[in-house]
């Protein structure tokens, strides 16, 4: 299914924070949310390119991965990271799991990790950045696929 680009990066760009205005509970921001604690939270990305791709963020608004963490907060973000990315192991069994941390200063710059599951068999030239981009088209989801899909990661997190 193809994207709205132009009015995805304007949104990126001039509205709200999407991980602040989705914590405060802005309809225009919902997303299912799969994991959350105190400090994190991981929720289904709103236009995937994978199937399962989540998107995992510490709940204060920190924008750089790097510095605006100190150790110990960075070793727990990364924990989240890694308990949901296994729990997108065990229900879609990915070929491979990509993690990203993307966004910038001009857009999206709530600090974010994807989690994107390359299902098996996708050809290689599909793969990596290809499979990640918007521009190569998103996931045609239903509510009840992305609310069922939430409900199988919340179960596999539970189970961990």
């Amino acid at each position: 299914m193809e994207m709205d680009l132009a009015a995805y990066e304007e949104r990126a760009r001039s509205g709200p924070c999407f991980v602040c205005a989705f914590l405060r509970g802005d309809p225009d921001y919902r997303h299912e949310t799969v994991y959350e604690d105190d400090d994190h939270i991981a929720f289904l990305d709103r236009w995937p390119t994978l199937p399962g791709r989540v998107l995992v963020s510490p709940k204060a608004h920190v924008e750089h991965v790097v510095r605006d963490l100190d150790e110990a907060a960075y070793a727990r973000l990364m924990l989240v990271v890694r308990r949901v990315a296994l729990a997108v192991e065990s229900v879609l069994r990915p070929e491979r799991t990509y993690l990203l941390s993307l966004g910038s200063q001009q857009a999206n710059s709530h600090l974010h990790w994807h989690i994107a599951a390359l299902p098996p068999g996708v050809p290689p030239e599909r793969q990596q950045y290809h499979a990640l981009m918007a521009e190569n088209g998103i996931l045609d989801q239903t509510p009840d696929e992305i609310a069922g899909l939430a409900t199988r990661l919340r179960a596999a997190l539970h189970q961990a």
